[in-house]
């Protein structure tokens, strides 16, 4: 890849002119700077500030795992987010992020997943009786309501309503919705205040921590066990012999909402949409489900679903949920020729990373036979789930809950196209736009 021992700077005045369109997407202006200028520039966001965004495989790799003890995640994530779901995994660092990974991460270990797989399947099926067959449908919301169904029934079996899974679920898309506004319009931020626009959710993210913890003391005093992660995380204990606080679970339980349900969402559309574009596809994956009829093992299914996963990996490629990974470093830092002063803001554009034309072959093409060998043989630049230390603790959750997902449906329906190319719309995640889809049954 091309070195550069001074980064190219784009101005404050690129950045004013182009403001609005970046509001609604700022990808294609990226693009065009990354193409102008190489793999990584500094945007001049004014008052003497910068974001230096970098689609460097190997800086990324360098910053994400061989040099991350010198980086910390931004204020993005430790205080913008944080102020709505608190200190939990996505948000904390140093110590406290470790003793935390520490204590969660064996909810999340392969054995225990297994016995919320019928949890999760139950929460696929009953979402799937919303499709309607031959006849026009916006497949990402049934996508957004099975995520997060999914996430809250695994969390805490039966235990909340529906009005209180449809409260939670508003909640966290509102603050996410908000928390866009002010990282794309800081210049708004005395408006928010002032207004009370703010103050709004903040209010919201407290009713939304009033119902969890009422689904968590009552779950204290049950003397039933429902082996769901609420039972794995109340029964979860430091080095010390003692248990999370409670507030300490409600933050790690809104952090798995705000995590845990929206990329899964938006994967599934666009690996839907994908599908739909590419119908050979389809005949493969459901060649697959019949071949595995016989096995009565849901985890043995999934591990066979080696097709599925390939289809999964390709479109987590072209478009990666979480499509940019921020941090800031500690100390000065160098690498290949760029100095890097202390609390230098690198963003890291996994979208571009996972379409560079130097590491991917036909890199805008769908072709799902190129992890045939698996993703680890694209590791050095392949992030779907982020990497080094800080790679996220439910990326097996995740998969598991998608093979089943698209195996399910497509052992059902075939699924067309009504739309002409696909349409994104980049928030906090990835998300998809006009994914309407038809449906016509087996």
């Amino acid at each position: 890849m091309k070195q550069q021992t001074s980064i190219p700077e784009v101005s404050l005045l690129q950045f004013v002119k182009h403001s609005f369109k970046i509001l609604k997407n700022p990808l294609p202006f990226h693009h065009r700077n990354f193409e102008k200028y190489g793999d990584i520039f500094r945007l001049n966001i004014g008052f003497n500030r910068y974001i230096h965004f970098s689609r460097n495989a190997i800086l990324a790799e360098y910053v994400l795992q061989k040099n991350q003890r010198n980086y910390t995640k931004s204020k993005i994530q430790t205080k913008d987010l944080a102020k709505y779901v608190g200190q939990g995994l996505l948000t904390s660092e140093g110590e406290h992020w470790r003793k935390q990974r520490k204590l969660i991460q064996p909810a999340f270990h392969k054995k225990q997943l297994t016995k919320l797989l019928d949890t999760i399947q139950k929460a696929i099926v009953s979402e799937y009786n919303k499709i309607e067959t031959d006849k026009v449908i916006d497949i990402f919301p049934i996508f957004n309501d099975l995520a997060f169904q999914t996430v809250v029934k695994s969390l805490f079996s039966s235990a909340a309503n529906e009005e209180e899974i449809n409260r939670l679920q508003y909640i966290t898309e509102a603050a996410q919705r908000m928390l866009v506004k002010e990282l794309r319009q800081p210049y708004l931020g005395w408006w928010f205040k002032s207004s009370g626009t703010l103050q709004k959710h903040l209010y919201l993210s407290e009713e939304a921590r009033s119902i969890l913890r009422r689904i968590v003391n009552e779950r204290k005093a049950s003397a039933s066990n429902y082996d769901d992660l609420l039972d794995m995380l109340l029964s979860a204990r430091y080095e010390d012999g003692s248990p999370m606080e409670e507030k300490q679970l409600i933050d790690e339980i809104l952090i798995m909402f705000t995590a845990g349900h929206e990329t899964t969402s938006n994967t599934l559309t666009f690996t839907l949409q994908l599908l739909a574009l590419h119908p050979e596809w389809q005949d493969k994956i459901h060649s697959e489900i019949v071949a595995n009829s016989d096995n009565d093992d849901a985890m043995a299914v999934i591990m066979n679903s080696k097709i599925c996963q390939q289809v999964l990996e390709e479109s987590m490629r072209l478009y990666p949920p979480v499509y940019f990974i921020d941090r800031v470093n500690i100390e000065e830092d160098q690498f290949e020729g760029y100095t890097f002063k202390p609390n230098t803001n690198l963003l890291f554009s996994i979208f571009e990373i996972h379409r560079h034309p130097e590491l991917w072959e036909n890199p805008e093409v769908f072709l799902p036979e190129r992890f045939a060998e698996g993703g680890r043989k694209y590791s050095s630049h392949y992030f779907p789930f982020g990497a080094g230390p800080r790679k996220c603790i439910g990326n097996n959750f995740a998969m598991f809950e998608m093979i089943m997902a698209i195996n399910e449906i497509v052992s059902k329906y075939r699924i067309s196209p009504e739309f002409t190319t696909i349409d994104i719309t980049p928030l906090i995640t990835l998300k998809p736009k006009n994914a309407f889809l038809r449906f016509q049954k087996r």
